[in-house]
């Protein structure tokens, strides 16, 4: 099981077509159980342009001005002064300090011990390393950090690998050191070309005055590792030039930064027209596999680089074909967009799942961007309300492609009303996610979502059927989300990892089994309802579990009832056999008493309490502590966790369930 597998959305199948849908109070939607059908290929880019048509339309490469250069300083002395002080200042620091070099033996940490934390953080340090102090002096104009900015150009260009030496395995020679006879394509090494193209394009001759050496040396390193090996190769997998036509985040990340190296640096116009025509064809292949809501399967974490990374090479191509290309009023490209506020809950939660941290904090200025240019005023004003949220824009990020437009755009984004959207309710049909909260407007009261899906969805965990409920904007019932990747998370032994388990998801382990993890098992006969009064997500998950669960159907039903103010769980199963309890897992960040039958008591430090209700007679309870010491996860829940168990008292084949979650008074 490779990361390529796990690396980004898209790569799910399609999971049915809606059947009906009335415009009445109450609203079902449908979707068959069986298995996808194919998507007519949509082809928005290469599909409505030719290479020809392309060639014509881009402009020159010496024309082309996306972003004002170093000497151009009328925008850059407008950026506001508390942006330029946060990167000067990160820039002083910076100076002076040696750039080193990732030794041998931490490269082969991945096949030692499973270990990639140590080797990508030295790799992303001296990235942001270079982007901190391009950007100071872009902003400063006072010569100061020319030459560290050179340091850095020559220190990374003789660093062996540009990517993670978790990707090393698509070489020929397998996992472990990198083969520089075989350049490798992939997020990071396209990541670093884009950023030696950006520091080229905006410094010029600064550069040259150190030595031309330094430009040149740019040109020859970004050339032999992205340009000709992506352009004369189809075997990478992210392209989707392969059998493989559904493909993930990497191939718009990819993309992107791939697109912004070659308008910039390749000097034959033919071969540059050639490879941007290239990179449409595979940037197709990506949207074709997309479904028509825009959701992504793995969670608003990913949004940033599927959805967000198709916006950057839609940005990229407009401004380079002089508004030639340009498909943002296409519904998949805005409903790919909108996907970010349709899974916001409050604060910094979102609606989680797969690797998804439960904690998201989305770029402000690229929110409000791709809102603007979709003419979308509640994303724009999302934008205005993370910015608001988070401070003025500052130092820490290492991608120039996205630093450039948000220094342009952070005064008018600081300036623009912000808007929090907290939707009444939110369906996405293909991704079979629901989310309801109490009234409109208001983060008040529940939040409930659900979804159905299956279990190989990009970054998948076991969880089809799982659900989360919020009161008040804050976790009461949650997504765990996952730990610190390893050689393991994405290895056949990713799933004896707790966090993708089914059993540490809100779900049931029937007979004793726990999901099972491939495109066959999922959730059937998925049905969502909405009205003014409730809503709920009903959906049968009996086909999610393999066939030792002996399970013929378990009908799971979550509910918010927005009258009564509780969220409830109602389940009917019927087994071929009994084999062993039925377990209901529970996952909180609360504290739990399970000391009165009939009750779960809940409650946290600065969070009232909660009672989940059952029926005592049907069900013993246990609960049980999971300490967390993972730096993913600490962020997020604090150094604890529990699991709450219900476990069946009988041995009876049919059963029925029902549990209720309420504030307690």
């Amino acid at each position: 099981m490779s990361e390529m597998r796990y690396a980004g959305c898209a790569m799910r199948d399609r999971l049915g077509k809606l059947l009906s849908a009335k415009i009445v109070s109450i609203v079902v939607l449908v979707l068959l159980s069986a298995p996808a059908l194919a998507q007519t290929p949509r082809n928005l880019l290469a599909g409505r342009t030719s290479e020809a048509q392309l060639a014509a339309m881009l402009v020159p490469r010496e024309r082309w001005h996306p972003y004002p250069t170093i000497d151009e300083r009328e925008r850059w002395n407008a950026v506001p002064a508390a942006i330029r002080q946060s990167f000067v200042q990160a820039a002083e620091r910076e100076v002076g300090a040696e750039w080193g070099s990732i030794p041998a033996t931490v490269t082969l940490r991945y096949v030692r011990d499973g270990d990639r934390a140590q080797y990508d953080a030295m790799n992303t340090r001296r990235r942001t390393r270079l982007a901190t102090l391009v950007t100071a002096e872009l902003l400063e104009n006072k010569g100061r950090f020319v030459d560290e900015i050179a340091n850095g150009i020559w220190a990374i260009s003789e660093q062996t690998f540009w990517g993670s030496t978790a990707h090393l395995g698509v070489q020929k020679r397998g996992s472990g050191l990198p083969d520089v006879t075989e350049p490798v394509v992939e997020l990071f090494s396209a990541e670093t070309a884009a950023l030696l193209a950006w520091t080229d394009y905006l410094m010029g001759d600064r550069l040259d005055k150190v030595s031309p050496l330094l430009r040149e040396r740019i040109r020859v390193e970004v050339d032999r590792r992205i340009l000709t090996p992506a352009l004369e190769r189809d075997d990478f997998a992210w392209m989707g030039f392969t059998d493989r036509k559904i493909v993930n985040n990497w191939n718009p990340w990819i993309a992107s930064n791939w697109l912004a190296s070659a308008l910039i640096l390749e000097r034959d116009p033919q071969r540059r027209a050639r490879t941007v025509h290239r990179i449409i064809r595979s940037l197709d292949v990506f949207m074709n596999g997309y479904p028509d809501d825009g959701g992504c399967d793995e969670g608003p974490s990913y949004w940033d680089r599927a959805a967000a990374s198709l916006f950057d090479n839609l940005e990229l191509l407009r401004s380079a074909t002089n508004g030639g290309v340009d498909i943002y009023a296409h519904p998949l490209v805005r409903n790919m967009g909108q996907y970010i506020y349709r899974a916001y809950i409050k604060d910094q939660y979102f609606v989680n799942m797969g690797d998804a941290p439960a904690k998201v904090r989305p770029d402000p200025e690229l929110v409000y961007a791709y809102g603007a240019h979709i003419g979308d005023p509640v994303m724009t004003g999302f934008g205005a309300f993370l910015a608001r949220q988070r401070g003025p824009y500052g130092s820490g990020a290492n991608t120039l492609g996205r630093i450039l437009p948000a220094l342009l755009g952070a005064d008018e984004v600081a300036k623009a009303t912000p808007r929090e959207p907290l939707l009444a309710d939110v369906w996405l049909p293909d991704l079979q996610l629901m989310a309801a909260r109490a009234a409109a407007g208001s983060a008040a009261g529940w939040y409930l979502s659900a979804f159905g899906g299956h279990n190989a969805q990009s970054h998948n965990h076991n969880d089809v059927g799982n659900f989360v409920a919020y009161a008040d904007g804050k976790p009461v019932l949650v997504d765990v989300g996952v730990e610190t990747y390893t050689a393991k998370t994405f290895s056949p032994r990713r799933y004896e990892i707790w966090t993708m388990q089914s059993a540490y998801h809100n779900l049931p382990t029937i007979n004793g089994v726990m999901q099972k993890d491939g495109a066959a098992f999922r959730a059937r006969d998925v049905r969502r309802e909405a009205s003014t009064n409730s809503a709920k997500l009903t959906m049968d998950l009996a086909a999610a579990y393999p066939a030792d669960a002996a399970v013929d159907r378990y009908e799971r039903t979550v509910a918010l009832d927005r009258r009564a103010r509780t969220v409830s769980l109602d389940e009917r199963y019927a087994l071929r056999e009994w084999r062993a309890p039925l377990r209901l897992n529970l996952m909180t960040p609360l504290r739990v008493d399970v000391s009165r039958p009939g009750e779960l008591r809940l409650h946290g430090d600065g969070v009232g309490g909660f009672i989940i209700r059952y029926d005592a007679a049907r069900f013993d309870v246990t609960s049980e502590e999971i300490p967390i010491a993972d730096a993913r996860l600490l962020p997020v829940w604090g150094n604890r966790l529990a699991r709450v168990v219900l476990v069946s008292k009988d041995k009876s084949l049919r059963g029925e369930h029902h549990l209720s979650v309420e504030y307690a008074r």
